[in-house]
């Protein structure tokens, strides 16, 4: 896939700035460890601070052993505003040396120059990163970020529920089983007209792709003859799966279906819901009395692979998180010391004992056998992606997909939503901003 990196004023302005700045102070990198001064800012998501803050503080220990001089400053960002808080530190003097970022992020930063370009060999394991990870750092041959963890959307129910409507606790293995029981357990609740046996929300986009990947669909494919991506949504494929999707929200949802999915977990925590189709970590949140959830549920919360058409499972979202240093940073060499340790082996391991993940498929093998993880670790593999396509960032900040589904849900047809959606595809996904 060939795109120019350098492709607009805005690009060219960033690498003049970036130059001016410097990167790696080469003089400093020359001297011994043990005589470095300074500071060093790393922004990390609040992920981090609320689930696995020993492992930032080993790290942080890990570096000042060999970098006594030097001090790390952990900033914890939320994911609400990050984005646009970095985009006005990186116009300005004051930016951290080493930043988070959804992979869903990082391809903006890499195409307007902010990155820093990383070495692999330097990080444990980068010959078994995750593909899916490792390509939103990959461009034109290069690397610029390195996968810190995953993530996929799996099946999370109450096993009660189903077991009360159906007589069995487990998850059906197919689309059409699963069909029947959501039937009885919606039977078993109908006294609330409140409760959705499936809980799927009108702008969870991310669920409705997952569909329009099982009838083999894409949100966009790259035309090798025009070097150009182009919108897919209106084809045949894509179009079965939002229908598909449109038809489940309107038959189980008996909620708001104006909404995301950003609180459905809170939504099963308050018995209003027996299915949600949701990152694998939220099972947790559902029970987690600190994050709004309903520790009276533990133990009656599981995750499966989500059953979707044509008798397969329903693919996945790869999602996650990777890890960048900022290439107007004068203190690169540090920053990719301090990522190296922050996602080394020994790292990774602690976080796949939390259940979370791991950025490479070594590490990744013993989840899938494991109850807690098998449904997500199983997904990672067959999971698919947004289209690493220089204007994705502006298609999800204009909402597009969420407009098209909710247009569809308030009466327009298929055909001309998915059309109105490609129309504005095509007019950003080329585009660098």
């Amino acid at each position: 896939m060939k795109r120019k990196l350098i492709a607009a004023i805005g690009i060219a302005g960033m690498m003049a700035s970036i130059a001016a700045c410097g990167g790696s102070d080469d003089n400093a990198s020359k001297q011994d460890p043990k005589d470095r001064k300074g500071d060093l800012t790393v922004w990390l998501m609040v992920d981090a601070q609320s689930s696995w803050p020993e492992l930032v503080k080993q790290t942080n220990a890990d570096f000042n052993a060999k970098y006594p001089g030097v001090k790390v400053n952990v900033q914890y960002q939320q994911w609400g505003d990050k984005t646009k808080k970095l985009d006005a530190a990186l116009s300005g003097d004051k930016f951290p040396d080493v930043v988070e970022l959804g992979n869903t992020e990082t391809m903006t930063y890499i195409l307007n120059g902010a990155l820093g370009e990383i070495d692999a060999k330097k990080y444990d394991n980068s010959d078994t990163w995750i593909e899916g990870l490792k390509d939103t750092c990959s461009y034109e041959g290069k690397l610029y970020c390195v996968p810190y963890y995953a993530g996929a959307r799996v099946a999370i129910y109450n096993k009660d529920m189903f077991k009360e409507g159906t007589g069995s606790d487990q998850l059906p293995a197919t689309e059409d089983e699963l069909f029947k029981a959501l039937d009885k357990v919606q039977d078993k609740y109908k006294k609330d007209n409140a409760f959705s046996s499936l809980y799927l929300p009108g702008r969870y986009w991310y669920a409705a792709m997952s569909y329009v990947a099982g009838y083999g669909g894409e949100i966009a494919t790259y035309d090798e003859g025009s070097k150009e991506w182009k919108g897919a949504l209106s084809t045949p494929e894509a179009q079965k799966g939002i229908q598909h999707f449109v038809d489940l929200v309107k038959k189980y949802n008996h909620g708001d279906l104006t909404k995301d999915e950003q609180d459905h977990a809170n939504v099963m925590a308050n018995e209003k819901a027996a299915l949600l189709y949701g990152n694998g970590w939220e099972a947790g949140s559902v029970v987690d009395s600190e994050n709004s959830g309903n520790p009276k549920l533990k133990d009656k919360i599981a995750t499966a692979g989500m059953p979707g058409p044509n008798g397969k499972t329903l693919p996945s979202f790869i999602g996650g998180s990777d890890l960048a240093t900022i290439a107007k940073s004068k203190n690169q060499d540090l920053a990719q010391e301090w990522i190296s340790l922050f996602t080394n082996e020994k790292a990774q391991a602690a976080l796949a004992e939390k259940d979370i993940l791991p950025n490479n498929t070594k590490q990744l093998e013993p989840l899938k056998n494991k109850p807690e993880t098998a449904a997500s670790a199983n997904a990672v593999p067959d999971a698919w992606f947004t289209p690493i396509a220089p204007g994705w960032a502006a298609i999800e900040k204009k909402e597009t997909l969420e407009i098209m589904l909710l247009d569809i849900l308030k009466g327009k047809s298929v055909a001309d939503a998915t059309k109105a959606a490609d129309a504005e595809i095509n007019s950003l996904i080329n585009q660098v901003s």
